[in-house]
């Protein structure tokens, strides 16, 4: 097919774009044709996320193909994991999705630890234990709002939800699902011996499809505010992370990536689970990703520090651009001071600058106070953060990594980018910027019949969009020295 166009809709957890890609047979073009910001709203105590203000401007994406003229074949959809809305019986939500940082699932673990033990969770899905995996959330929501839940007949993810309020057909795509730590890593479905247990029934729990799989066209009173359009919506890798990893412009089959944006994604691809005593130990996630593969992977919390940095100095009244914050990063000493950029501290909204300076306080070393001090602190954090979990998954690999990848909008920061490289002692590939995007509509041509699998998919990528390359420097011994000191904090 000469000039294949379909819609990739990218929703992260602050911002949300529609791109057009257009794709000729050999390469692949990017159009942003619409973007907005996706900001969670907090009311009565409770973070949600404000779901039909989404699927407004989802469909304001729509309409721009249909003005322009793109005739889009195909709309796939990817977000963030673990959330979810919860329909009663008429197919309609009882509440708007709840956010992952939303502080309702504080002490659930222990709770849920007390029927099923962390070790059998861990052994049976494979998935990093983190207090806002779905097996949590809904545990929660049975717990705290039982009257709700016992109205409940259907679960769906935030984008097989939105696929729903597109199409009217309801669907739950494999890769989306893998993040809440309720499937089966081995058979790759649901862990329904485990949900029983915790009392969350299994009529909320459709069949599972995978990405590529058609859910429908538009309904009719969608196409009444759209426009005319015969576009098919398709399950896509839809969970954002499975979605860029389709996009690493890779050859090669051991690599190890990071997704880097909101939060840094890193690890590599494997053809089968990897569960064993030190996965769990080291923390280390198996989710699922397109075409049988497995996100063998560690989350990381990555530029939301800056993020919400930066979102603290603008209430005081300071809005620095990230280039100035960079700027001034690049003229403090270095070395100064580290943070466990997974603590349990900086997890949630509130004045991040601050709580870096108690974790530095708590821990005996110098106390950031500049901006560029600050950020300084997180570059480093996460660079040496970055070469623990390298080191962690070549350990479980037996093998060394040649080069690590950087997809995603971090890519743009450049100065993480080499100290990346020297922290790990391994080059960095950075780029593409738009990996996310770049995925989802890979598994579109995928679906369409226009590309062949995941090689034919990267070789695309990789011809398509430039790389920028970091060599690590060759003196190792100033980031070996703070290396040391990020492990005794660590």
């Amino acid at each position: 097919m000469a000039d294949l166009k379909m819609l990739a809709i990218d929703l992260g957890a602050s911002s949300g774009r529609g791109i057009v890609g257009s794709f000729d047979g050999e390469k692949l073009t990017l159009r942003e044709n619409h973007r907005f910001s996706n900001d969670p709203v907090i009311t009565n105590g409770r973070m949600y996320w404000d779901i039909l203000r989404i699927f407004h401007e989802i469909k304001q994406s729509i309409t721009k193909t249909v003005l322009d003229k793109d005739n889009v074949s195909s709309i796939g959809i990817d977000t963030w994991g673990v959330d979810y809305a919860l329909l009663d019986r008429y197919g309609r939500m009882l509440a708007n999705p709840t956010h992952y940082r939303d502080t309702r699932t504080e002490g659930i673990q222990e709770y849920v630890s007390s029927i099923v033990p962390a070790k059998e969770l861990y052994a049976k899905c494979g998935i990093q234990a983190i207090n806002f995996n779905t097996v949590y959330q809904l545990t929660a929501d049975k717990r705290y709002e039982p009257e709700t839940f016992e109205r409940a007949e259907r679960m769906l993810n935030i984008p097989d939800l939105l696929n729903y309020f597109l199409t009217g057909n309801m669907a739950n795509e494999y890769t989306i699902l893998s993040t809440g730590s309720f499937l089966d890593a081995a058979k790759r479905d649901y862990a329904f011996d485990l949900l029983d247990k915790l009392g969350i029934p299994r009529k909320l729990f459709g069949e599972i499809v995978q990405p590529g799989y058609t859910v429908g066209k538009l309904l009719p009173q969608v196409l009444s505010e759209t426009g005319k359009t015969d576009a098919n919506v398709i399950t896509v890798a839809s969970h954002d992370t499975a979605s860029a990893v389709i996009a690493v412009p890779t050859q090669e089959e051991d690599f190890i990536y990071i997704s880097s944006g909101t939060w840094s994604l890193m690890g590599t691809e494997l053809k089968a689970p990897l569960i064993n005593e030190q996965s769990q130990l080291l923390n280390l996630t198996n989710e699922g990703g397109a075409m049988g593969t497995i996100r063998f992977l560690k989350n990381i919390m990555g530029l939301w520090l800056i993020q919400e940095s930066r979102r603290q100095w603008k209430r005081e009244g300071n809005e620095y651009s990230f280039a100035q914050m960079e700027a001034w990063a690049k003229e403090c000493k270095p070395m100064q001071c580290f943070i466990n950029p997974d603590d349990a501290s900086f997890s949630t909204p509130g004045n991040m600058p601050e709580k870096i300076r108690e974790f530095c306080r708590r821990t005996g070393q110098h106390v950031p106070e500049s901006v560029g001090e600050v950020v300084r602190c997180i570059y480093e954090s996460l660079a040496l953060k970055y070469r623990q979990t390298a080191e962690s998954i070549e350990g479980l690999m037996g093998r060394k990594a040649k080069v690590i990848h950087v997809v995603g909008g971090g890519t743009k920061d450049r100065f993480l980018s080499q100290m990346t490289a020297d922290a790990c002692g391994i080059p960095v590939a950075a780029g593409p910027e738009e990996a996310t995007a770049i995925g989802n509509l890979m598994m579109q041509a995928i679906a369409a019949g226009e590309v062949a699998d995941l090689k034919q998919a990267r070789q695309i990528v990789a011809s398509s969009f430039e790389l920028k390359h970091y060599t690590p420097s060759a003196d190792r011994s100033l980031w070996d020295e703070a290396y040391g000191r990020f492990c005794a904090i660590n």
